[in-house]
């Protein structure tokens, strides 16, 4: 299971984040980065974030860790914006907190060169889940103590948004033209096979037990396995 803390005051919102992240200090003097259950993009974003940001730490990717926060609407009295109280009211029980680093850089990737062999692990990952969200626009991408942090995964395995369908594009393929870490990739050849046998099912069972139970319908944990291993049985299909 994730490790579970209890917010105790909203700080402030990120208003770059689609879902209007916020930053939360919780009862282990921690603070937080929190997705909220009851933003628009629900609790599917949410799974996403611990399916692919749970797999990417066990693959020796860099990842903030993921917290289950447990939130009582009590604490939007204190935040006077209308909005962000909503969203707070929405949201009560279980959301997803990422460990805050404070002081963190975004990534310029003119600024940050980034190693031939991280840069081809990410990008090998980002092809696994379907990461969207790794482009020159709009990297994901922290620099934190001089290395590199991946964060914001909650726009990857985005055939969960139609399961009818998610049968039929298990294989699709990944496009990276304008992933931000392309022209660092220079061991993808040799790197991206590498980290894809290390995908098993048993790997994957475990991330997705880490998924809290009611951000999930009745079926999902084997509907996730079941596609996330049929893909992972075939990386020549969608390996760049």
């Amino acid at each position: 299971m994730l490790r579970e803390v209890t917010a105790i005051r909203y700080v402030t919102p990120l208003r770059e984040g689609g879902s209007l992240p916020g930053v939360v200090e919780a009862d282990d003097l921690g603070t937080y980065v929190v997705k909220f259950r009851g933003a628009g993009q629900g609790p599917r974003a949410l799974v996403a974030e611990v399916i692919a940001g749970e797999l990417a730490r066990s693959l020796g990717l860099p990842v903030p860790e993921l917290a289950r926060v447990e939130l009582d609407p009590v604490v939007a009295r204190a935040e006077p914006d209308e909005e962000v109280q909503e969203l707070i009211k929405a949201s009560a029980g279980g959301n997803l907190g990422m460990d805050f680093l404070p002081g963190a850089l975004g990534y310029d990737p003119v600024a940050h060169p980034v190693e031939s062999g991280l840069a081809s692990r990410v990008i090998a990952f980002d092809a696994f889940v379907e990461n969207v969200d790794r482009s020159w626009r709009n990297p994901n991408l922290l620099i934190w103590h001089g290395g590199l942090w991946l964060i914001d995964h909650g726009a990857t395995l985005y055939f969960h948004h139609n399961w009818p369908r998610a049968e039929s594009v298990v294989h699709r393929p990944y496009k990276w033209d304008d992933h931000v870490l392309k022209p660092y990739a220079g061991d993808l050849a040799s790197e991206g096979p590498a980290l894809a046998e290390r995908i098993t099912p048993d790997l994957l069972a475990e991330v997705i037990a880490l998924v809290p139970e009611e951000w999930l319908e009745d079926g999902d944990r084997d509907a996730y396995l079941n596609h996330l291993s049929a893909r992972a049985a075939q990386p020549e299909a969608w390996l760049p």
